[in-house]
């Protein structure tokens, strides 16, 4: 007992570290953050050399399995710690530059508009439906920019009439070419031919820009060195881990991290990269490489390579100036993160990649190199499969231990990464769901990574599914199968030996600690399968509002608004009928809609209605309506962002998902 609590000591002086220090400081100064990164850091260079020292060095080569299955869970650890130290590097700083984009603002609007550069608008677009094009092109001709110094090109790689006569109509430029060639870049580059705009800003076919876009990100161009800006991706409807799970209100989408943190730090230290859309670039910088490169599926990252090559930098303003649409179900989100994934690795073998591009320092060679790509799958999967492996065979993921032994050196570490990311990134870490969404992913994409280093440029251009939604459950069998065989194997070796007479491994202090990994993973791997049953996603979300609206003359809120439907709040006393009413709303010209009923309630408002009704209406926009009603929900304050992680509604919504006979939304 004595020893056990001697052996707490580095994990009670890591939460003391926090508690006492970091827990008191900015999560966004970068002193702060190097040395929280540092200590981490320190805590993790600890368990590893003991890990060698103790446990790996000593044990003897006798010619068994036993001995190669020491090795290579070492290996393993090994590269977990590059990546998890690429990781603290990048987020050991920090940038917020919109006081910066508010200065260069005021500076760069105060000369004449005639001065002001020309912009050319790219809507790269493939296969998608009206439903989706409509909202991106009428938000770019919304612009916030003189009209005669912006044009909005839509390159459209299936030379659809109909979408023809939707630019005609509505001022946008329809461009084609003869052939699809080198996919979404070969269409880019095309466009540049017909066009002659100082700056190139592209938004993908499902994303909408605001109308401030050109606001905030022109000015940064001021200084002659930078050849893109960079803004987040924010989504108008749930990904499918999100619905999947039954946590549409409960749980950020999985982008969240990547842009909201880690995306800012990488600006910090000159290591931005472009995403695609939501983006703008500066001609010029183009022009100097020769245009969007092909080499790779992500022509995006391989065009900030490229750039950064002729000494061209790419910057991040970390603001919400667009909203877009997230993968709709599971085949859109694997060819999403396939594409990233092949096209990072591709990096790699490309003359203008981190390994081979000219101009490159050592530290951005090492920080785009694909590591997390590479590394973070086959990490899981020997983190889910150790408790079965030494269940079955006996053989334990580190020899030569004790439980004091890994309280003092594993606990520590276990404890520091923890605290760090709650401290870090307080609203986008929980490390069950964080961990399970990570387990559903790797049995997909573990084969493409191995393919992609096999075979790199093996598979075509695939372009994400959207405007699909999701109208029918769906399931994933395969990625099912997989998490049910671990599963089984876990529980079944649990059981097994649990009973002496068939026990396979010594009933000492190690094996309590492998029943609480088994159990840890067992509940990781039970919320995986939950993302393999995919629930309904509705193509169209509804947007929480809280606005002054008018129905008939009855004054009341708009507490739900979509393009085509509406809940407004109205006092109980009023009197409406259903059929047809005249609907007012802010910023959108009085209309026509359905009132299909009148309830008490709503769905999404939990508090008591008091002295209210709600009006659910249905309506048909065309024309100057419905671009309004496009442009007020897209290209303004609207956001589904889930602010914090409300751990509570996050176990209610599992439970739910789990247990639930009518799988109700947390």
């Amino acid at each position: 007992m004595v020893q056990h609590l001697v052996a707490l000591a580095p994990a009670f002086l890591v939460a003391a570290f926090f508690l006492i220090f970091v827990q008191g400081w900015s999560r966004h100064r970068t002193w702060a953050r190097a040395v929280t990164c540092a200590f981490v850091f320190a805590v993790a260079a600890r368990y590893l050399l003991w890990r060698l020292t103790d446990t790996v060095l000593p044990y003897p080569n006798e010619g068994g399995l036993d001995f190669y299955w020491v090795w290579f869970l070492y290996g393993i650890e090994l590269l977990a710690f590059f990546d998890i130290a690429l990781f603290l590097a990048v987020m050991s700083r920090y940038v917020d530059r919109s006081s910066q984009a508010d200065a260069l603002a005021r500076d760069f609007f105060r000369q004449p508009q005639a001065e002001l550069p020309t912009v050319d608008v790219f809507i790269p677009t493939y296969n998608e439906p009206l439903d989706v094009l409509e909202r991106t092109i009428v938000g770019a001709l919304g612009l916030d920019y003189p009209r005669d110094k912006l044009k909005v090109y839509v390159l459209d790689d299936q030379r659809r009439d109909w979408l023809r006569r939707f630019c005609e109509e509505k001022g946008a430029i329809h461009v084609t070419r003869p052939d699809n060639a080198h996919a979404k870049a070969g269409n880019m580059n095309h466009g540049l031919t017909v066009s002659e705009g100082d700056f190139i800003a592209v938004f993908d076919a499902d994303f909408v820009p605001h109308t401030n876009f050109l606001q905030r990100t022109l000015p940064f161009f001021t200084d002659p060195g930078i050849g893109i800006v960079q803004t987040p991706q924010h989504f108008f409807n749930r990904d499918p881990v999100q619905v999947n799970l039954g946590l549409e209100r409960s749980w950020p989408d999985e982008q969240r991290l990547f842009f909201d943190e880690m995306a800012a730090s990488r600006d910090a230290w000159d290591v931005s990269f472009c995403c695609g859309s939501c983006s703008i670039t500066r001609r010029a910088a183009l022009e100097a490489i020769g245009g969007f490169p092909t080499e790779s599926i992500t022509e995006d990252l391989l065009t900030t390579l490229t750039m950064l090559n002729k000494g061209y930098k790419t910057r991040y303003l970390n603001e919400r100036l667009s909203i877009g649409l997230a993968a709709e179900n599971l085949k859109g989100y694997f060819v999403q993160r396939q594409r990233w994934c092949q096209g990072g690795i591709q990096t790699l073998f490309v003359h203008n990649g981190p390994v081979r591009g000219p101009g490159l320092s050592l530290f951005q060679r090492i920080m785009f190199l694909p590591v997390s790509w590479l590394v973070q799958y086959f990490v899981r999967l020997a983190i889910l499969i150790v408790p079965a492996v030494y269940f079955w065979t006996g053989y334990p993921p580190l020899y030569f231990t004790e439980a004091a032994d890994l309280i003092s050196h594993q606990l520590p570490v276990l404890a520091a990464y923890f605290l760090l990311m709650k401290w870090i990134t307080p609203t986008r870490y929980l490390p069950v769901v964080s961990s399970a969404v990570g387990a559903f992913s790797t049995f997909r994409m573990l084969p493409t990574v191995i393919s992609s280093l096999i075979r790199p440029f093996g598979r075509p251009f695939l372009v994400t599914p959207k405007g699909s939604g999701n109208v029918d459950n769906r399931f994933d069998g395969y990625t099912f199968a997989c998490l049910a065989t671990l599963i089984a194997a876990t529980a079944l070796g649990l059981v097994i030996n649990i009973i002496p007479e068939w026990a396979r491994i010594p009933q000492g202090e190690f094996s309590g600690i492998a029943v609480y990994w088994a159990m840890v993973n067992l509940m990781v791997l039970i919320i995986a399968a939950l993302i393999c049953f995919e629930k309904t996603n509705p193509a169209s979300e509804s947007f929480h509002a809280n606005e002054p609206a008018r129905l008939d003359g009855i004054g009341g809120r708009a507490v739900s608004l979509a393009l085509s439907r509406a809940v407004i709040e109205i006092p109980i006393d009023a009197t409406v009928e259903n059929g047809s009413v005249e609907v007012k709303l802010q910023g959108v010209e009085p209309f026509e809609s359905e009132l299909k009923a009148v309830t008490r309630r709503t769905r999404g408002l939990r508090r008591d209605p008091g002295p209210f009704k709600y009006a659910h209406l249905r309506y048909n926009l065309t024309g100057a309506a419905r671009d309004q009603m496009i442009m007020k929900l897209y290209t303004g304050d609207y956001s589904q962002d889930i602010k914090e992680i409300r751990r509570r509604n996050i176990a209610a919504g599992l439970l739910s998902r789990t247990f639930g006979p009518d799988y109700n939304r947390a």
